[in-house]
C-alpha cells in the first residue's frame, strides 16, 4: 500500500502531466495523416493519443521506475508484482476529438493492493480538473467538490455511454425507466467525463454497461470521494457500473430494470 508521502508524490505528478496533456489536446486538431484506426474502422487513434501517453509514461518512469504502467495505446510495462500500477487513457473520447466535438478527457489513476489510490480526470477544453486521493475527498480545480444534493430523479440527468459503438445489454430498458421517472439520459462520448461529472454535481448518476478500469477507475474514485454511492461497488472489467448521488440511489435502484 502506498504511503502518504508516496501518494503525495503521485498526486503531484498527476497535476503536472495533466497540465501538459491538456495543452497538447487543445493545441491543434489532428491532421488526416495523424489519424488511424485500431481494432475496427471506428476505433480511432491519433498522434495526440500517442504523444500524450508517451509524455505520461516518461514522467512516471522517471519518478517511479519500479511502478507498473497500463496505457490505452502502448499496453503494459513493468512487473506484475509492482507496488503500484498506473492506468492512463490519454484521450478518452477520441471519436469526439477526431471530429472536432469538444468533449474528451484525459484520465489517469494509480492503484495499489488496496485499490484506486489517486485519480484525475481533466477536461482540456474547459480547463476543468477533477481529482481525488483515497480518503482525502475530491477536488475540482482549487477547491473541494461534492455530488448533487438532489432527492429525486425528476428533472435530473443520468449520464451513460455506449459500449464502444454498441448498445449495452439493458440500455434501452434503463433509459426508458429513467424517462418514465422524469429523468433524462445523456451520452457524452467519454466514460471518464461521464463518471467524474457525478463528482462535480452536474448529473445525479452515471452508469456504464461495461466497466473498463483504464477510463473508469479514476472517475469512480473521484465520484466516491465526492460522496457518490457505488451500489455495485467497483466491478470487474466488463461488468456494469453505477454511481449516484445519495439522495437518488434508492429511487434509481427501484426503477432499474431487471437484466
Amino acid at each position: 500500500m502506498l504511503t502518504d508521502a508516496e501518494l503525495d508524490a503521485c498526486v503531484a505528478l498527476m497535476d503536472d502531466v495533466a497540465a501538459r496533456a491538456m495543452e497538447r489536446i487543445v493545441g491543434e486538431r489532428p491532421r488526416a495523416d495523424q489519424v488511424a484506426t485500431k481494432k475496427t474502422a471506428a476505433d480511432w487513434v491519433t498522434e495526440t493519443d500517442l504523444a500524450v501517453e508517451r509524455l505520461v509514461r516518461e514522467a512516471i518512469a522517471a519518478r517511479f521506475p519500479d511502478h507498473r504502467i497500463e496505457g490505452e495505446e502502448y499496453g503494459i510495462s513493468g512487473d506484475d508484482d509492482a507496488r503500484a500500477t498506473w492506468l492512463i487513457d490519454p484521450v478518452d473520447g477520441t471519436t469526439n476529438y477526431v471530429h472536432g466535438l469538444p468533449v474528451s478527457s484525459f484520465s489517469i489513476c494509480v492503484a495499489d493492493d488496496a485499490g484506486a489510490a489517486a485519480g484525475l480526470v481533466a477536461d482540456p477544453y474547459r480547463r476543468d480538473v477533477l481529482s481525488a486521493g483515497r480518503g482525502r475527498g475530491a477536488r475540482r480545480n482549487d477547491g473541494p467538490t461534492h455530488v448533487s444534493e438532489a432527492r429525486s430523479l425528476m428533472g435530473g440527468i443520468v449520464l451513460t455511454e455506449y459500449s464502444a459503438q454498441s448498445i449495452w445489454h439493458g440500455m434501452f430498458d434503463a433509459m426508458q425507466a429513467l424517462a418514465d421517472a422524469g429523468c433524462v439520459t445523456r451520452i457524452m462520448g467519454s466514460n471518464a467525463f461521464s463518471i467524474s461529472a457525478v463528482a462535480a454535481g452536474r448529473c445525479v448518476a452515471a452508469t456504464i454497461g461495461g466497466f473498463n478500469p483504464g477510463d473508469c477507475l479514476a472517475g469512480a474514485l473521484i465520484a466516491a470521494e465526492a460522496g457518490a454511492v457505488l451500489p455495485w461497488g467497483v466491478p470487474e472489467e466488463g461488468a456494469p457500473f453505477l454511481c449516484a448521488a445519495p439522495g437518488v440511489v434508492d429511487e434509481l435502484l427501484s426503477v432499474w430494470p431487471a437484466t
